[in-house]
């Protein structure tokens, strides 16, 4: 089976965070990813898409688009909060879209990814788990994959935090490339290591020089983003992109490589112009590294 590959809207800038810059129209958005040869994409950020989930599923299918899964920002540490209403909300599009992924992104709970984060106790941690585990649960229930998605500004984000989750949940991960190396885990070890967890992936690459800017505290990570220079496409930045993708096929994921390269946009770009560039040259340069490592003998 040929490796699978998908992207999302946040390559085209849009986000489920408050006042994140221009937010294109899914006509746009979903004509260009076509065009780029996709077939199947993340259902994006509330509002992106119709409500219903037939409409969404509709909406896709006039693009020849697949759903595969959504990034569902939720608060799983506080006592107060039960996240399984927004999972449920979440997962009632599934079936209509033949959406496989539920990606759960733990959240602060504040707003926006430049806060500092709650601190969490051991039944601070032990609520946080179980919490995890319900969800894989409900999605289960569903016959949706659960994956947990370390995240800058989140309460997954540093490599203990990982470990954590790998040692104490059930939950798969996602591994995104670009936010464990922003948070300190190497990916190209982490991909070696731990491919048996990982059932879905975001690609991404980073500019070290950018995220040791942002480490220093010389630029926010939304600022970061509005310059466009934390995130590369990928081959143009300094995560090994390729040594990941080769150590996870050789373990055998079979599970999607979603491009992702999140943008800030200030206004609607000309036609041709604008977030199809760098999408453009992140899926040729993966096609490329693909027909190059089946060439080696390594593919999913």
């Amino acid at each position: 089976m040929a490796a699978r590959i998908a992207t999302a809207p946040i390559s085209w800038g849009v986000s489920e965070v408050p006042d994140w810059g221009f937010q294109l129209s899914p006509e746009r958005v979903l004509a260009e990813m076509r065009e780029l040869g996709f077939s199947a994409t993340e259902l994006g950020a509330q509002g992106f898409l119709p409500p219903a989930p037939a409409d969404k599923a509709a909406r896709l299918a006039e693009y020849g688009m697949k759903g595969i899964g959504s990034f569902v920002p939720v608060v799983v540490h506080d006592p107060g909060v039960d996240p399984l209403p927004r999972i449920e909300q979440e997962l009632a599009n599934y079936a209509a879209a033949g959406a496989e992924v539920l990606v759960v992104s733990t959240v602060t709970g504040i707003r926006g990814y430049d806060q500092l984060r709650p601190e969490l106790d051991a039944d601070g941690w032990r609520l946080f788990m179980r919490n995890l585990d319900r969800i894989s649960q409900r999605a289960a229930e569903q016959g949706v994959l659960a994956t947990l998605h370390p995240h800058v500004g989140t309460m997954i984000e540093t490599r203990d935090d990982i470990m954590h989750v790998i040692d104490d949940s059930s939950m798969q991960i996602c591994f995104d490339t670009g936010h464990m190396m922003i948070g300190g885990t190497d990916p190209v070890d982490f991909a070696r290591q731990y491919a048996e967890r990982v059932a879905y992936s975001h690609l991404k690459d980073v500019s070290v020089k950018t995220m040791e800017r942002v480490k220093r505290g010389e630029l926010s990570y939304f600022e970061s983003i509005v310059a466009d220079e934390l995130y590369t496409p990928l081959g143009q930045g300094d995560v090994d992109i390729r040594a990941i993708v080769q150590s996870m096929l050789a373990a055998g994921f079979n599970g999607w490589f979603v491009l992702e390269q999140d943008k800030v946009l200030h206004e609607e770009p000309a036609p041709g112009t604008g977030p199809i560039e760098d999408a453009r040259a992140s899926v040729e340069w993966l096609r490329g590294a693909l027909t190059e490592l089946e060439v080696e003998g390594i593919s999913a």
